[in-house]
């Protein structure tokens, strides 16, 4: 396994960080003083930088399904990435969204027509089809299909391949590999959500939770994370889970249940110095997205990075930023290779700047670039012998 000493070494930068494995205290006792020396008094060379499969290799496959999961993990990823939604019948399925018009062949099946709604997610109105309306043996008629089909129009040739995964399936096909490829494939498990899905009586946590404690992965050492945009559900798992928790920060915003319950604090409140110690309360980690590591400039160009990745390490949080993609649409204005929004920009150097900030991880919808980008600033700042 990659040591995450080697790229901070040759990045010539030296934090402390969190090894991936779940912490050794249990569940509710997750952060005292002597668990934080248990979690950052160790050796660094025993860490590890971690690629996390965002939503599988969605630069290659259609999002969450098990050919994105198995094809991240084949090309070098460290953990795959199931969102976590659910049927009407309870099951835990793997959907970027409750929505699932954009993301299967719904809308062109008859039969469901009329399970097309307006539903107000997260205070905003969307209009669709939504998993919690199905149940489980009616989803799997579903078949996926790719997102952002303009962007990625090589995805398409997949569309109707490939069913709606159950998070139980995501579990089957992690030990599977792991048997196969010989080294561990985590899950990095996000829960979408979970106000909106607590309010349609769905609530995704209690389902989590048994999910969980069946496959024998509620442990210290599991190589499992779960990670929210919301803070009052991680605040509950952190009650029942003995995994490592990561907080979700949005580029803006808030967490949506601040929203709901009035709380007026925001997501640029979060990453202050004392709200990350407040994070560290009960989390593990933080999910930053990328322009809170390093911002654009004006014109959107790459800027200087922030103080967070140093902040949050001084909290006692690994800090894993989202979301690396080689599209132009998605890189800094002086990384793009063109005017075409769909073709691939220069991912490499964003790769080189964000590792030389010390951060812990990246969530990549191409695992391969990421492991060789990885690879390639070791490599570029070995020592000739």
């Amino acid at each position: 396994m990659r040591s995450r000493l080697a790229l901070l070494a040759l990045c010539g930068l030296a934090v402390l960080g969190v090894t991936t494995a779940a912490p050794a205290h249990a569940a509710g006792d997750r952060h005292t003083e002597e668990a934080e020396t248990t979690r950052h008094g160790g050796s660094p060379g025993d860490e590890e930088f971690v690629v996390i499969g965002h939503r599988g290799a969605s630069g290659y496959r259609p999002e969450h399904t098990l050919a994105a999961y198995e094809l991240a993990a084949r090309m070098g990823a460290d953990y795959i990435e199931p969102d976590l939604v659910t049927t009407s019948d309870g099951v835990l399925v793997a959907r970027h969204e409750p929505e699932i018009g954009g993301t299967t062949d719904v809308a062109q099946r008859p039969e469901f027509a009329d399970r097309k709604t307006t539903k107000i997610v997260d205070g905003t109105p969307v209009t669709g089809w939504f998993a919690e309306d199905f149940t489980l043996a009616e989803l799997k008629t579903l078949r996926a299909v790719e997102r952002i089909p303009d962007l990625r129009p090589h995805n398409t040739i997949y569309d109707g391949r490939f069913e709606i995964p159950t998070f139980q399936e995501v579990v089957d096909l992690s030990r599977r590999l792991s048997r196969e490829l010989g080294r561990p494939i985590g899950l990095y498990i996000e829960t979408k959500h979970p106000t909106y899905f607590a309010e349609q009586g769905l609530a995704l946590e209690p389902a989590l939770v048994k999910a969980l404690n069946r496959n024998g992965l509620n442990r210290s050492g599991a190589k499992v994370y779960v990670q929210s945009f919301e803070v009052g559900n991680l605040k509950q798992l952190d009650r029942r889970l003995r995994v490592p928790l990561v907080q979700l920060v949005g580029a803006s915003g808030a967490p949506y249940d601040f929203v709901h319950s009035g709380d007026p604090r925001t997501y640029d409140d979060l990453v202050t110095r004392d709200g990350l110690a407040e994070i560290a309360r009960y989390a593990d980690g933080l999910g930053p997205a990328l322009d809170r590591v390093v911002p654009r400039t004006d014109d959107g160009a790459l800027g200087e990075p922030t103080t967070l990745v140093d902040d949050a390490h001084g909290a006692g949080l690994d800090v894993h930023p989202w979301t690396f993609r080689a599209e132009n649409e998605f890189l800094p204005t002086d990384l793009r290779s063109s005017d075409d929004p769909a073709a691939w920009g220069d991912i490499f150097a964003a790769y080189e700047v964000f590792l030389a900030t010390g951060i812990d991880g990246v969530f990549a919808d191409h695992p391969d670039i990421a492991v060789e980008a990885m690879e390639a600033v070791k490599a570029a700042r070995q020592p000739v012998s």
